[in-house]
């Protein structure tokens, strides 16, 4: 199964999101985008796909995002996207790419969505909030 997740390992969402997926019995493949961030074109398809504004597949918490005014609500999408490829941390993330779809997965369960696989096996996200429970269903 052709998984893709736009990782960061320095988040817990991320972290999840990934557990999540191999819970399924999937190893995705890994795009660590702040090393290997998407191109203009990628990145314009994936948050296309995902159904998403630019300014919502903006990661607006801390650096640099205020630095560079990025609030601001007068700024194009162009614009937008010129701080997204030129500082990747601006990207929100993860993003999961799957046969079934994109999605921005915030909350890290948006994932279970598009899975083309069932569960395995319990899963609790990383604070301890119980997501599947022991037959492989989601709790909520």
């Amino acid at each position: 199964m052709n998984v893709t997740i736009y990782h960061n390992a320095d988040c817990g969402t991320s972290r999840n999101t990934l557990a999540m997926i191999r819970n399924a019995g999937i190893e995705p493949e890994i795009i660590e985008y702040l090393k290997n961030p998407p191109d203009r074109d990628t990145l314009k398809d994936l948050i296309e796909r995902a159904g998403l504004t630019v300014r919502a597949a903006l990661r607006e918490k801390g650096a640099p995002n205020d630095e560079l005014g990025l609030a601001d609500t007068t700024l194009s999408d162009d614009q937008l996207l010129d701080a997204m490829l030129a500082h990747p941390i601006l990207i929100n993330r993860p993003i999961v790419v799957t046969p079934l779809g994109v999605r921005l997965c915030r909350p890290s369960e948006i994932v279970l969505d598009i899975l083309p696989a069932g569960q395995q096996c319990a899963f609790a996200k990383e604070d301890g909030e119980q997501v599947i429970d022991s037959t492989g269903r989601r709790v909520r």
